[in-house]
């Protein structure tokens, strides 16, 4: 297995997400999987306070995929570099997104409970709250980096300028710099090329990017005047994430699926290999409902 660096982390090119494990991914599946991808190689885990599956909705508690998660690295927390996040509304309905410390705070800790260890490797910001003054959010980072919750932090869902601004207040009050930045990034996706990746490369942010495999869309199932794929991201009960492609986006997949081709690869190990040989990408986040999945996918990672 391929590795990179962050900060002073060997990390694995496939970052195994983990929010398919609450629904459909049941708990004797995810530790499964998990266990799987430890012993194939793959050190660099992904997951969030607030996720629990398809199932998941608007201030929902979460923390299902950080209880799998702990289950499955008993006895095997050295073997794993962590992620996790928080940021993201969990507090019932009325909840909203927060990167308060406080917030922030109460969320670490219960992650760490949940998944039964006392540091995470990587913590994020999940996404701005347009609220909390960023000087704020990035204190209590450094702060749980200094009291040994954390090893590193980082971001996911913040604009190039917003990292710019983050990067300035570490560096004005000797305080350490995000060390990753989890945006969307994929084939079809290429959004953050235009200012994210450019900053990240400039400051020596890691880049991790999600959707790489745009829910499935860049795995080859989706075929012109054919039904969706059963099993598929668009046909999934209580999932609301893929809508079904039209005929531009068709184009799009059959461009897409030719390049695949003259690469020597089929659909999904080149939609991932694709992201990783940008400049600045470090891993890729994936996550599966079955350990067929991630093993179709070892061909983009140097296996």
């Amino acid at each position: 297995m391929e590795t990179r660096k962050i900060a002073d982390m060997d990390v694995s090119t496939f970052c195994l997400g983990t929010m398919t494990f609450g629904t459909p991914v049941g708990k004797e599946d995810a530790v499964a999987m998990v266990h799987w991808a430890l012993d194939h190689g793959i050190n660099f885990l992904d997951t969030a306070d607030m996720y629990e599956g398809y199932t998941r909705h608007f201030g929902s508690h979460g923390g299902v995929a950080e209880q799998f998660l702990g289950e499955a690295l008993k006895g095997r927390r050295d073997k794993a570099v962590v992620t996790t996040k928080a940021g993201m509304p969990v507090d019932g309905p009325d909840s909203t997104f927060d990167i308060s410390p406080r917030h922030l705070s109460k969320e670490l800790d219960r992650s760490l409970q949940y998944m039964q260890t006392d540091y995470v490797d990587i913590f994020e910001l999940h996404r701005p709250d347009g609220k909390t003054p960023l000087e704020e959010s990035v204190g209590a980072m450094v702060g749980f980096v200094k009291a040994g919750k954390v090893r590193h932090w980082g971001v996911s869902n913040f604009e190039a300028e917003q990292i710019r601004v983050m990067v300035k207040i570490c560096d004005e009050n000797s305080y350490a710099r995000p060390v990753v930045s989890q945006p969307p990034y994929s084939w079809l996706d290429r959004e953050v090329e235009e200012a994210q990746l450019l900053t990240c490369r400039e400051f020596g942010i890691a880049v991790t990017p999600y959707r790489v495999l745009e829910g499935g869309l860049l795995t080859g199932k989706y075929r012109r005047s054919q039904p969706l794929p059963e099993d598929s991201r668009a046909t999934d009960e209580g999932s609301s994430w893929l809508s079904a492609p039209d005929d531009d986006l068709y184009d799009r997949l059959e461009t897409f699926e030719a390049e695949a081709a003259q690469a020597g690869l089929t659909p999904a190990p080149y939609a991932l290999r694709w992201v990783l040989d940008q400049p600045g990408v470090t891993a890729g986040v994936v996550g599966a409902k079955r350990i067929g999945q991630i093993e179709a996918l070892l061909p983009a990672c140097g296996r």
